[in-house]
């Protein structure tokens, strides 16, 4: 999930230097989101082991 988060954003930042706006925002976006998703999960997958091992 984080290897997209990634990928989205370099394909933001290049689009962004050749003057893609629109497709620079969407990447940027789509970028976000996943990096949000990936925040979420992790903490979850932290708390579900923290858990576990108690």
């Amino acid at each position: 999930m984080l290897y997209y988060a990634v990928i989205f954003l370099l394909v933001a930042l290049v689009a962004g230097v050749l003057g893609f706006a629109g497709v620079a925002g969407t990447a940027a976006w789509i970028a976000k989101v996943l990096f949000v998703i990936f925040l979420v999960m992790f903490v979850i997958a932290l708390v579900t082991h923290t858990r576990r091992n108690a």
